[in-house]
């Protein structure tokens, strides 16, 4: 039995992971903040499908947080071998409108989180020779939308350059880059986003199945969506700054 660690696994794109993850036969490991609703989530996921689901609450914007889930991954008696670096969320506002004490938190989830957790993952891997790391990111990685923007592009870059160094490991690393689900992420964020069209949303399951083949592909990035891979083939022929002015029209929140 195979097992699978998942960060922000409560809700949206992580919950989602965890449920085909779960269906597919794999024991689970949920992270995320709500320990109260880790449990409920372990107990539907192992009662559906009868899996062994554990859970592991940690605040990844705190160092104990990243720690203890570091720990787990370095455990070589119960190995991971999917990681999921999903956890993640993003502000209302633009630049020096939000406080940089959360830009920085934000950063810290984003970008050293997903560091330290899949260097304690990909080490643990790379001894069995074997194992997946699934890094999220967004299509706002390739838009210039601030920090949130900046970190995910960091994401994707980080991504592919370890998968290129860890190409003869037996270890996969990908980055995941949807643009807009229905999930929590806006609504916790106090964003709103009645302007975004409705041909320009995705459903989360959907683009878990998606990630799920790019993986087993061997691709190092994966853009869930044709609509999203020709909207991000244009934007990176068109213009920087047409492409600023572009996406600022879509509203002062973020693809995710």
């Amino acid at each position: 039995m195979t097992t699978a660690l998942i960060t922000g696994a409560t809700s949206g794109i992580g919950a989602a992971f965890a449920r085909r993850l779960a269906r597919d036969g794999h024991d689970v490991v949920l992270v995320a903040r709500d320990a109260e609703r880790l449990r409920r989530n372990a107990t539907e996921l192992h009662d559906r499908h009868g899996i062994e689901a554990s859970v592991l609450a940690a605040d990844l914007a705190t160092d104990e947080g990243i720690a203890s889930v570091e720990e787990r991954l370095g455990d070589r008696r119960h190995p991971v071998d999917l990681l999921v670096n999903n956890a993640g969320f993003g502000h209302r506002g633009r630049y020096l409108e939000v406080p940089v004490e959360d830009e920085l938190r934000m950063l810290k989830v984003h970008c050293e989180a997903v560091l330290r957790l899949t260097s304690a993952a990909a080490e643990v891997m790379r001894e069995r020779g074997r194992g997946g790391v699934v890094n999220v990111a967004s299509v706002a990685a390739f838009l210039p939308r601030g920090t949130y923007g900046a970190s995910k592009a960091w994401v994707v870059q980080f991504t592919q350059g370890a998968a290129r160094d860890l190409g003869r490991s037996g270890v996969r690393l990908m980055a995941l880059c949807p643009g807009f689900v229905r999930t929590e992420f806006h609504r916790r964020a106090g964003m709103a986003a009645e302007n975004v069209p409705g041909w320009m949303w995705l459903d989360a399951d959907r683009v878990v199945d998606t990630a799920m083949t790019d993986l087993a592909r061997g691709k190092s990035l994966s853009i869930p969506d044709p609509r999203y891979k020709a909207l991000m083939g244009i934007a990176r022929l068109a213009p920087r700054g047409l492409v600023g002015r572009a996406s600022s029209t879509t509203g002062r929140f973020s693809p995710r």
